[in-house]
């Protein structure tokens, strides 16, 4: 049941491959939607078939393949997978409604396709080994829609995001074979099954090493300062769809590997390292948003404020506490709503005005000729981003903050600060761009442009689906919080009970 997730993408995929010379790119993009909107389809009716009592994989399945080498075809889903299966199938559908007018449809929808279900594949895997070959599939698709599709330095940034992501290839390889090398242990044949693997008699000092090639690696690919070069460049130069999709879903993979693999297999190398996974937090947070304050690209602006978004989750992984597991993973899936809603609307304003420069754009909001619900839209985005209550970003942050403080309380402190920063960059943004007189000039020879074609209803619904899915989970977080809970019981090597932080008080 749940190699369709994986596999029906691909089949889309390479049905839009063969018949690619023989229909329009219109059906073509029909064809990749039905099968999007399939496989979340598919997705939903398995949550039927979840039980959330329940904190061991289910679902699962299991098919011998080259047992030689230790490679076996295992999926299985918990709390921890499933939230970021779901918000994968969404975003996907979003991404490829978006794509209109595309050049080569014939490979751009195969692409993005074959990203769902490498994707899906990598967060189902309970095989070391088959999760990495997942984790590489998405590397050239994503290659090739930068590189193709992508702005005018589209070159650099492909090969820029190849080169990290070859580089990170490589140390959690290393780390998975370190792995399954020491946990097979006496009496097992050699796996790269991790439910299989015990790593408990291993040295802390080689638990430390194993851990140090994950922290990197994955590292990469969350991305973590100073790992994070890559990340601007490739959301600038990127399409507005390949933008959603990566910084919605692809980012999760890094953190969704730490806390599978690095916690939950390495969880005394964890605690002991713990302390500086919070200072490095704490870095990211800060750093991201001081650099996004001084951005004058929008794009850019929103892409150094996934970087430090995403150091919250490592806060709460360092913390690695029951309910701060469940404020991570519930940060994973609040991060790519609201990232996906932001890219989208950025990308919609270049689209209308033909720039994204912060002190080219001005008065927006005009509700005769701007872009009156785009603005609007966007100040939900930038409120929920800075965890406004009543959004998904308040409900996650509040749970990282309040469960992690009891472990780090400086770290965490210093944290906070970053929500802060990211109503001070976000105000600037809007400020500029969508309040004032309305007029945007672009080139210094050229006459100030004061009015634009109102967005149309099918560019504004997928932005309209997010907000509203935003403060859907802001107002009732239990639908998703629940369904992490138990699996994140299980996992958390540090069990401290708060005394108020009961699931159900959210």
């Amino acid at each position: 049941m749940l190699s369709i997730l994986v596999w029906l993408p691909i089949a889309g995929a390479l049905i839009v491959a063969l018949f690619g010379t023989i229909v329009d790119s219109k059906q073509l993009r029909n064809i990749s939607l039905i099968t999007a909107i399939a496989n979340f389809g598919w997705s939903l009716f398995l949550l039927t078939k979840f039980d959330i009592g329940t904190s061991t994989m289910q679902i699962r399945e299991s098919l011998s393949w080259l047992d030689q080498i230790g490679l076996s075809y295992r999926l299985g889903i918990d709390g921890l997978s499933f939230p970021l299966v779901l918000l994968n199938g969404l975003l996907l559908i979003i991404a490829l409604y978006i794509s209109n007018d595309v050049q080569r449809p014939n490979l751009y929808f195969p692409l993005l396709l074959l990203l769902g279900g490498g994707v899906n594949g990598a967060f189902l895997s309970e095989n070391l080994l088959l999760f990495f070959l997942f984790f590489e599939v998405e590397l050239i698709p994503l290659y090739l829609l930068i590189g193709i599709w992508g702005g005018e330095k589209r070159g650099y940034a492909a090969t820029k995001f190849l080169i990290y992501t070859a580089i990170s290839g490589v140390l959690l390889l290393a780390a998975f074979f370190g792995m399954a090398a020491l946990g097979s242990g006496e009496g097992i044949a050699f796996t790269f099954n991790y439910l299989d693997l015990d790593l408990g008699q291993v040295s802390k000092t080689t638990q430390g090493i194993l851990l140090l090639l994950l922290l990197i690696g994955f590292g990469i690919k969350i991305p973590i300062v100073p790992l994070h070069t890559w990340l601007p460049d490739a959301h600038v130069e990127a399409s507005t769809p390949v933008s959603t999709l990566l910084a919605g879903v692809l980012l999760k993979l890094g953190t969704y590997g730490l806390l599978r693999f690095g916690l939950g297999l390495l969880p005394e190398a964890w605690q002991a390292i713990a302390p500086f996974l919070a200072g490095w937090a704490v870095v990211s947070v800060i750093y991201g948003c001081l650099t996004a304050i001084t951005q004058t690209d929008m794009k850019k602006m929103v892409a150094y404020s996934s970087v430090g978004h995403m150091g919250y989750i490592l806060l709460a992984l360092a913390a690695a506490t029951p309910l701060s597991l469940v404020g991570a993973t519930f940060q994973m899936v609040s991060h790519g709503l609201i990232s996906a809603l932001l890219f989208i609307l950025v990308g919609i304003v270049y689209k209308k005005t033909g720039t994204r420069n912060i002190n080219s754009l001005n008065g927006l909001l005009n509700p005769e000729r701007g872009l009156p619900v785009t603005g609007s839209l966007m100040i939900l985005a930038a409120m929920a981003s800075a965890g406004t209550p009543g959004m998904v970003g308040f409900i996650a942050e509040f749970v990282i903050f309040r469960s992690s403080f009891a472990v780090f309380p400086v770290q965490t402190l210093l944290c906070m600060i970053g929500t802060g920063l990211t109503a001070v960059y976000f105000l600037i943004m809007i400020d500029r761009v969508f309040f004032g007189r309305l007029g945007v000039a672009i080139g210094s020879n050229q006459e100030p442009i004061s009015k634009f074609p109102f967005a149309k209803w099918q560019e504004k619904s997928p932005a309209i689906a997010l907000a509203l899915i935003i403060v859907f989970f802001g107002l009732l977080p239990n639908f998703a919080t629940g369904l992490i809970e138990n699996s994140a019981q299980a996992i958390a090597p540090n069990q401290i009970k708060l005394a108020s932080s009961d699931y159900s008080a959210l």
